[in-house]
């Protein structure tokens, strides 16, 4: 039977990111403060962004509490002042940026594409889309100077058709077309861009999204869970802290030749 709780990899943090500055937009409950916390336990200094302040200054002071810089930036990266904001308070603090993962999403409603209003695709793609180009255009000279690195949250929504994720595989698509785009101009400049694509994690939102399947279905969480992990090799599914681990890989050192990737971290479910 799959579990319901992946179990506790072998893990033990080493200084991969040691005296970076990494900023992460979209800080939420779920991976959003996985990032934020493994990139600590790898030494890394953190910039939290959300629009959501109490939260991201909560973590921020859960990371200082271990022994970590973190600054805490409430700002709608929707919004292009509030964007340049974010640079510039950045390198006021810090005075450098090493590695931006663009992490915040949206999903737009869970319809067939035809029937989804265009005007909520395109307020998801200000976030998904419109968001991550910009705040990388503004972040370019910092990472150009540190020569750093851009990771793009996209998702294995990407490899799937089901007709209710048609509207946020269009975003995720867009996002890794994107990445792609920004890797080849940003390369002569020693920029790496890179994509990571989890399947589902399983934190908190997923896990009220199984609820909800259930109540649908009659059937129970564990039956939902399951049916989600029975397609990977490894009969589970990730956790946002391993999810996170894997992200960081592409923020450290040991990938300073990868760049135009995706990563995809999820159990074997695809193999690309």
């Amino acid at each position: 039977m799959c579990p319901l709780t992946p179990p506790e990899p072998a893990y033990r943090p080493v200084p991969l990111l040691e005296d970076k500055v990494v900023v992460v937009s979209g800080v939420g409950p779920g991976l959003g403060t996985a990032l934020a916390t493994e990139a600590a336990a790898m030494g890394a200094t953190l910039v939290l962004v959300s629009r959501t302040e109490r939260r991201i200054e909560k973590l921020a002071d859960e990371i200082r509490g271990r022994g970590r810089a973190a600054l805490a930036v409430p700002a709608d990266i929707t919004d292009e002042q509030q964007r340049a904001g974010v640079v510039e308070r950045v390198l006021a603090e810090f005075g450098r940026a090493d590695c931006l993962i663009n992490n915040a999403f949206a999903i737009p409603p869970m319809d067939p594409i035809t029937q989804i209003d265009v005007a909520a695709l395109r307020t998801a793609n200000e976030t998904n889309v419109f968001a991550p180009l910009r705040l990388s255009a503004l972040f370019a000279d910092a990472l150009a100077a540190s020569r750093g690195s851009i990771i793009m949250v996209n998702s294995c929504v990407s490899y799937s058709s089901q007709p209710e994720f048609s509207g946020y595989k269009l975003s995720k698509g867009a996002l890794a077309h994107l990445a792609s785009s920004l890797a080849t101009e940003l390369g002569p400049r020693g920029i790496r861009v890179n994509s990571v694509a989890p399947s589902y994690v399983y934190e908190d939102i997923n896990k009220a999204y199984f609820d909800w399947l259930a109540s649908q279905a009659g059937v129970t969480h564990a039956d939902i869970y399951q049916e989600k992990a029975g397609p990977t090799d490894l009969q589970r599914l990730a956790g946002p802290e391993e999810v996170a681990r894997a992200t960081l890989f592409l923020a450290s050192d040991l990938a300073s030749a990868v760049t135009g990737q995706m990563l995809t971290v999820d159990c074997g479910e695809f193999h690309r």
